[in-house]
């Protein structure tokens, strides 16, 4: 099916959602429940499959709106870090030497140390640059020095550059800041609690082409789906087979968020149990009814992300349904 941005209608609940099953051979082994939404840039709801009004945190895909403010405060452009440096702050990266060196490069050039980061060392890591949120912490501390904002409590909810995401947030969803229910993600960072559809349509904002600086950040992730995710991750490998098309985001606990780029539309999924596997499948599963990727492109992602050995492999059944009034 062929979307578009104009598509209206109203909401309705009582859709039901989508199911992935692990079968090993031809018996049933696992089973997982996932909700997804396609909304429009207006915040409509296009299609859905279980509860479009499904309230979870957004975890990790929140990153390239936290990334707002690097951008806004001029930090961004003083510090000339380039479309490299955007990537790596809205990256939930491998902890490669490559990604520890992108978010380096973002402290040296705010002339900051390793030592501010206050997300965690990783297990059997060595440095906080390691851990997979490093970008988005030094995007936090390079936007806090530009700012003259204090540094050592930048991942406080009261602290001005989470005050100023969740400004940025709440505009683009078209709420009042205090609405919004935050609390505290695995790296220290806050993260906030949303609807799915609230989900989806920051995602539609994100491919929209409308936002000077959501383009830029859509842009930089595009360009650099290596520093966003790493080799044979997932939304590394989405984004790199889209050529440009489609921008993939995901957070823990199964959300999985993705956005047409220049059209305006954004979509969510969260697996109930938080399954990673099942995020995944259910995102080649719409891409391919939304006909977001070539076949032969999501061919490749599915032989690689949904075949776990052989013999064993997910599968999806549901659909998405128009929402009628």
């Amino acid at each position: 099916m062929t979307l578009s941005s104009g598509f209206s209608s109203a909401a309705r609940s009582g859709q039901a959602p989508l199911q992935v099953t692990l079968r090993r051979g031809t018996i049933s082994e696992s089973v997982h429940r996932v909700h997804a939404v396609v909304c429009d840039g207006q915040g409509r709801v296009l299609l859905s499959a279980g509860d479009a009004g499904f309230e979870t945190f957004i975890r990790s895909a929140l990153k390239p709106f936290q990334a707002l403010p690097f951008l806004s405060s001029g930090a961004a452009d003083q510090m000339d870090v380039g479309e490299r440096g955007i990537a790596i702050s809205c990256a939930s990266h491998a902890g490669t030497n490559l990604h520890a060196r992108e978010a380096f490069k973002l402290l040296w050039k705010a002339e900051l140390d390793p030592s501010q980061l206050q997300c965690p060392v990783p297990t059997h890591g060595d440095s906080p640059l390691q851990h997979n949120c490093s970008g988005k912490h030094a995007a936090f501390l390079a936007t806090s020095r530009k700012m003259a904002w204090p540094l050592d409590d930048y991942l406080q909810s009261d602290h001005p550059v989470q005050v100023e995401v969740n400004r940025r947030v709440a505009e683009l969803l078209g709420l009042p800041a205090d609405e919004l229910l935050a609390a505290r993600d695995d790296c220290g960072a806050p993260t906030l609690r949303l609807q799915l559809a609230q989900m989806a349509l920051l995602y539609a904002h994100l491919g929209a082409s409308r936002h000077a600086e959501l383009e830029q950040i859509s842009r930089a992730m595009l360009a650099h789906p290596d520093l966003v995710a790493g080799e044979g991750r997932f939304d590394t490998e989405l984004m790199r087979r889209s050529h440009g098309q489609v921008l993939s985001k995901g957070g823990a606990e199964g959300i999985q968020c993705l956005s047409r780029i220049g059209e305006g539309l954004g979509v969510a999924i969260k697996v109930e149990d938080g399954s990673r596997r099942a995020k995944q499948a259910v995102a080649l599963y719409l891409l391919r009814e939304l006909e977001w990727l070539t076949p032969v492109r999501l061919q490749e992602l599915e032989d690689e992300m949904l075949e776990i050995s052989p013999g064993v492999k997910l599968e999806v059944s549901g659909a998405l349904q128009f929402r009628n009034s």
